[in-house]
């Protein structure tokens, strides 16, 4: 067992277990499950601002070919075969220098994961050190389906437009023996259809027999994504009945909280609100993009007040020059301000119609 004290909380830990005990805001963290169980100030209240960041996204990457060679049409952050790649020495200053309360890092690739010749020494190097690597990818090969099976907690295949290279991606991960495979799918006006082909696809392809579930990432209107548009709520909870009528398992990115919510009725809300995690970002989750800069989260980089975020490399301390920067503390009000903004005391994106 293994303890780290810092100004107002502590970080206990083993090979199985991660804790985190402060006043307000407490977890306590599986590494082999994935499973996380947070409170507040008592088991009866939730946690809202984490004394530390629980969870970081991280960039290591811009350099992408697309899927099958075709560029993703609603890329956010326009990635392609002329993007950069981090460093592992960048990748290492900056990791040093994250509290001991992160459990996972998603790391942000291309499609193949293969762009950054670094990415396995790094998701090795946050294994090693205690943290579960997770990652994103849409298109892979054998090899890299066994590293990831190794190395990660999770994976999630994204679904784009060859049925094929999505289900084959499915297959590799699940035939190396890892549970936690998930489908991504964008959902919008545009993309609604190939939602529904998902959803029967999984319903009918032997090769995502063990999928574990369909989360469903809701548009946000940023890059190449403006030219798409916010799928309708009908819509919405159109694909909610599909999934339960051919039980699939299900779920959403939080920033599609508020949207789900307004699918139930007044049973439905008390029975799930608590395992609904509306959106953190800047209250447990971070995000640190290519050049080591830190963002409330991608979708903020370039927005106003955010044309240039708060540098990690340079920081001192992480916890009281970037997770405590005024900047940050600004978002972060101005994220919990919106709980007013709805019947369901949902927190919800200051930033885009979600």
């Amino acid at each position: 067992m293994t303890e780290y004290k810092y100004d107002g909380f502590e970080v206990i830990e083993n090979k199985e277990y991660k804790i985190l005990m402060s006043k307000n805001a407490n977890y306590v963290f599986n590494r082999n499950y994935g499973e996380m169980i947070t409170w507040g100030k008592t088991f009866s209240e939730d946690a809202e601002v984490f004394p530390s960041p629980t969870i970081l996204d991280l960039e290591v990457t811009t350099i992408c070919s697309g899927v099958g060679g075709v560029l993703c049409p609603f890329c956010y952050k326009g990635n392609n075969p002329n993007g950069k790649n981090m460093s592992f020495e960048t990748f290492k200053t900056i990791f040093d220098k994250l509290p001991k309360s992160i459990t996972q890092i998603a790391f942000g690739a291309d499609s193949k994961c293969k762009s950054n010749p670094d990415i396995f020494k790094m998701m090795q190097y946050a294994r090693n050190n205690g943290i579960v690597p997770n990652i994103t990818v849409a298109e892979i090969n054998i090899g890299t389906a066994k590293t990831l099976a190794d190395l990660c907690g999770a994976v999630a295949v994204s679904r784009y437009h060859d049925p094929d290279l999505f289900a084959n991606s499915v297959k590799l991960l699940t035939d190396n023996s890892m549970e936690q495979v998930n489908c991504h799918l964008m959902i919008s006006e545009e993309t609604f259809d190939r939602a529904v082909e998902t959803i029967n696809q999984v319903v009918n392809d032997f090769r995502l027999r063990k999928l574990n579930a369909i989360v469903f990432l809701s548009l946000k209107t940023k890059g190449k994504g403006e030219k798409f548009h916010t799928l309708s709520q009908d819509k919405f909870y159109e694909l909610i009945y599909l999934c339960k009528k051919y039980n699939i398992k299900y779920g959403f990115d939080s920033c599609s909280a508020l949207k789900f919510f307004k699918t139930l009725d007044d049973e439905g809300y008390d029975n799930i609100k608590d395992s609904v995690q509306p959106c953190e970002s800047t209250l447990e989750s971070s995000y640190i993009n290519v050049d080591g800069d830190f963002f409330p989260c991608s979708f903020t980089e370039g927005t106003d007040g955010w044309e240039n975020g708060i540098s990690v490399i340079n920081c001192n301390d992480f916890i009281k020059d970037v997770w405590n920067n005024k900047k940050v503390e600004e978002f972060r009000n101005k994220l919990i301000a919106t709980k007013k903004t709805n019947k369901f005391g949902c927190r919800n994106c200051p930033i885009y119609k979600i």
